[in-house]
């Protein structure tokens, strides 16, 4: 049955017409809670300002007592405002700490690099050692790594030898 363009705007005209508030049945579609007239006894999350606190997995605490949130480790009170939680001032973490646990209010270092790494390899606090044969280096307290590298002197011949394992060219032929 194909329907011409006219049928069609006098089906748009009426149809909204035999629609009436009356046939639409107002049990099937519950009303927003400000139109509700009814108490709200029937709600399912209940409003718990001014009577408890809940927390991040909706567990209720009442006025006055103390608890963690699951956002954060600090202790909260609940009070008629909502709970009021502990923001302690913290204690800056080492720059060199290597693991930090966040088990109490505040994140504590539980280990401090104590070693400094040179070229790929670990070396332990004060150890002293030699990268190449003109440098003597040594790991400080502070994690840094500090070398020095040999002078020489210049040499009293024409062709000085570089040896082997030795910084400085020695004269071979005197």
């Amino acid at each position: 049955m194909a329907l011409h363009i006219h049928e069609a705007w006098i089906l748009l005209f009426v149809l909204p017409g035999l629609v009436t508030p009356a046939a639409i049945n107002h049990e099937d579609y519950p009303a927003d809670e400000g139109d509700q007239a009814s108490s709200n006894d029937n709600l399912i999350f209940d409003d718990y300002r001014g009577k408890g606190c809940v927390d991040d997995s909706g567990f209720v605490y009442k006025l006055g007592e103390r608890f963690f949130p699951g956002h954060s480790n600090c202790p909260c009170v609940c009070t008629e405002d909502g709970p009021v939680c502990d923001q302690p001032e913290c204690p800056k973490i080492h720059p060199k700490c290597t693991k930090v646990e966040h088990n109490g209010c505040c994140p504590e270092c539980k280990e401090v690099k104590n070693f400094c790494e040179y070229h790929g390899k670990n070396y332990k606090i004060l150890e002293e050692f030699k990268p190449s044969p003109c440098e003597w280096c040594r790991c400080e307290p502070s994690n840094e790594v500090h070398c020095v590298v040999a002078d020489c002197a210049v040499p009293e011949c024409v062709n000085p030898v570089y040896e082997p394992e030795q910084c400085c060219p020695v004269c071979k032929n005197g």
